[in-house]
């Protein structure tokens, strides 16, 4: 099948798609800039997280840790604050510890094979930081592309990652990798949705309200602005029963979220 896609019909479906973005195109601060170290930062906090909540945070974090190298030596307390409010602080953690690294590496990474060994970073993102910062010659496919591809008529819902990918590189029209991508996902946002396809995203966001993440949020932000708190202190301010503040606290830690001195709980 992905070999026998017409390139009459590809060159239409790129015409089509180009078309409609020159009228309908979003304006975000991280399409203002290459700089990759800025398009990486616009890729962490786009994951799980939609583009129009991004954006005052993006601009925050960005004006106060404007390179890698400032990001690299900044508090763990002050990069988690600036993320305050996006969720899965987690990712903030493993964005600094990529800028640590890259900072130690002293190159950027020009492929996704190397940028994958982020933490953080997958197939999606490996290709995507790529494409926004270099332009690259290369496709990805995030839950909007699939959903393209699939009511375009260029694939079936059966479809294996590995033949979605092959497919969007077969319809990447070369030179224009950036703006393609730009365009192919305002196209699924505000064209091809969900409601309108009726296809569904092979994953599920959980529930948030009452959830472990719920609580990791709230706790976090407690402590933030306390420095160091107590296991009681926490149990006071946040319902939750003592087993499961446990088991929340200890897998902060171990995600490096959090450090214990004595009893007390810090950043």
């Amino acid at each position: 099948m992905i070999d026998k896609l017409p390139s009459n019909k590809i060159k239409s479906f790129q015409k089509n798609i180009f078309s409609w973005w020159e009228e309908n195109r979003r304006d975000f601060p991280w399409r203002d800039t290459v700089d990759p170290y800025k398009i990486l930062v616009s890729e962490y906090m786009l994951q799980q997280t939609q583009a129009p909540r991004v954006i005052e945070k993006y601009i925050e974090f960005i004006d106060r840790l404007p390179t890698l190298e400032s990001l690299a030596i900044a508090s763990k307390a002050e990069v988690l604050l600036l993320w305050s409010g996006l969720g899965y602080n987690r990712r903030a953690i493993w964005l600094q510890e990529s800028a640590q690294l890259l900072l130690e590496k002293k190159r950027f990474p020009q492929t996704p094979e190397e940028l994958i060994k982020l933490k953080g970073i997958g197939k999606y993102s490996s290709r995507s930081v790529l494409i926004f910062a270099f332009n690259q010659d290369i496709g990805t496919v995030d839950t909007n592309i699939r959903r393209i591809l699939i009511a375009e008529g260029f694939a079936i819902e059966e479809n294996t990652e590995e033949e979605l990918l092959e497919i969007a590189e077969k319809i990447l029209p070369l030179g224009k990798s950036r703006d393609w991508h730009n365009a192919l996902m305002d196209y699924g946002s505000k064209e091809l949705t969900v409601a309108k396809t009726g296809i569904k995203p092979l994953t599920k966001q959980g529930k948030f309200k009452g959830s472990d993440r719920e609580y990791r949020g709230k706790i976090l932000k407690l402590i933030l602005s306390k420095e160091r708190m107590t296991e009681n202190q926490i149990l006071k301010e946040v319902n939750i029963t003592k087993e499961k503040l446990q088991k929340i606290l200890q897998k902060m830690i171990v995600e490096n979220l959090l450090k214990k001195q004595g009893k007390r709980y810090s950043v």
